[in-house]
């Protein structure tokens, strides 16, 4: 007669306390999470009221950038000496033709806004693209590895944040010349240290985790762990840090524009625009008043969408609502 005692047993020690062994994880489990989550990121990134105006901003500026000759009332580059310091259209002496005004040569200020946006919004979005990517890449490479990888790309780091930024530039430039590609390098290579420390940080802090140690054990190659495990947990913090950023390449380039230093004339930028009109604040302040609101309502609007994205993406917040 066949001994049962040994599958009796199983279940009755299951009922009398010992926990049975833990599932086998399903492939696809941790896709399916991730994908659950989009929907409840999306509903708080709606219900954020400072994200939906931001965003609204941002698309506007987007659409004017993109499709600034059917928007544009005016040839932004076309001179009439007749029309200079033409006020805007609400003031007395103002015209349609010219809603916000000409400026010192008689060109339309709508018009160059519309078309500086177009700078603005490339350099911002380039750059940052190009420093998240060095940033991340050397960030994920320091944490993982250490040693001598990590002791040299921190030193690099320090040294980088040892000059100041604009001397960078204004050296970088007076090196190789101004020019709309300079530009977008320079201030790509110059933003990747602050992506390289949040990423570097993270991956130490998950490269010790469970889930890491036992995808180690399974045999995964320090490409699979990275790439699969590692990265995927790292690009939440990249996605708000670049969205923040966009907004402080855009105040940089207009800087440098109103220096004289990024893409050369007649190409309109925000800060020649306040740099030409500055002279004139005496009897014409709309022509530098213009440019600077632009700067001003796209750096906001870049920024409080950046904070939305932050609230709802930030887990942490999510467990202190709770």
């Amino acid at each position: 007669m066949p001994d049962t005692s040994a599958t009796v047993a199983a279940p009755r020690a299951d009922r009398a306390g010992v926990p049975p062994p833990p599932p086998a994880p399903r492939a696809g489990l941790a896709d399916h999470a991730g994908a659950s989550t989009q929907p409840r990121v999306l509903r708080k990134l709606l219900s954020h009221r400072g994200a939906v105006v931001g965003g609204i901003i941002v698309a506007l500026v987007l659409l004017a950038s993109a499709f600034a000759p059917l928007v544009a009332p005016a040839d932004p580059y076309a001179l009439d000496p007749n029309r200079r310091l033409l006020p805007p259209a609400w003031l007395d002496g103002g015209r349609w033709d010219y809603p916000l005004g000409t400026d010192h040569v008689g060109r339309d200020i709508l018009s160059r806004v519309i078309y500086g946006s177009r700078i603005s919004t490339v350099v911002g979005l380039s750059a940052v693209l190009i420093s998240a990517t060095l940033g991340a890449i050397l960030g994920l490479l320091a944490g993982f590895y250490g040693g001598v990888a990590e002791r040299v790309i921190l030193f690099f780091a320090d040294v980088q944040i040892a000059f100041p930024f604009y001397l960078l530039a204004i050296s970088i430039i007076a090196a190789v010349g101004s020019g709309f590609g300079t530009i977008i390098i320079v201030f790509g290579v110059a933003g990747w240290v602050i992506y390289a420390r949040v990423v570097r940080g993270s991956v130490l802090s998950l490269k010790e985790r469970d889930f890491v140690e036992a995808a180690r054990a399974l045999g995964g190659g320090h490409g699979r762990l990275l790439l699969r495990h590692i990265l995927p947990n790292v690009l939440t913090p990249v996605i708000i840090l670049a969205t923040l950023r966009v907004a402080s390449v855009i105040v940089w380039e207009s800087g440098l524009s109103f220096l004289g230093l990024s893409v050369p004339p007649p190409t309109p930028t925000w800060g020649r625009m306040l740099a030409e009109g500055r002279a004139y604040l005496a009897n014409a302040w709309w022509a530098a008043t213009f440019p600077g609101l632009a700067i001003m309502v796209t750096v906001l609007g870049v920024n409080m969408l950046g904070d939305g994205l932050r609230d709802a993406l930030d887990p942490r917040l999510e467990l202190s609502d709770k």
